[in-house]
């Protein structure tokens, strides 16, 4: 076995676990872990065990908030009527927003 299948624990992940999503969980799933920072492996494990997810800044997470602040700005800009909101859009700018707020900043940036 390759160290690849090491994780930070020292243990060997050489077991596959896989499940069937509908194309709209999968987006949904993708959206969740490009938020994140983390790869699909890691979120998906942290959330099974129910750890809390905790998002490091980087390019990439800041790439993934512009990416979804832009869609739900065409959203909201879409939108006449409240009664016209979705779940999964509420869902999707509750977790946005969650993770503006619990972005970790540079002392510099304070």
């Amino acid at each position: 076995m390759s160290a690849k299948n090491l994780d930070k624990k020292n243990r060997w992940r050489n077991v596959i676990v896989s499940f069937r999503v509908s194309p709209e969980e999968s987006e949904d799933l993708n959206r969740r872990v490009k938020l994140s920072g983390l790869n699909k492996q890691d979120y998906i494990i942290k959330r099974l065990s129910e750890r809390d997810i905790i998002v490091q800044g980087n390019p990439r997470v800041f790439k993934a908030l512009r990416n979804q602040m832009t869609e739900i700005l065409t959203e909201l800009r879409r939108i006449e009527r409240c009664s016209e909101i979705s779940d999964e859009f509420l869902d999707i700018l509750e977790i946005v927003a969650r993770t503006y707020n619990g972005l970790e900043c540079d002392n510099n940036d304070k």
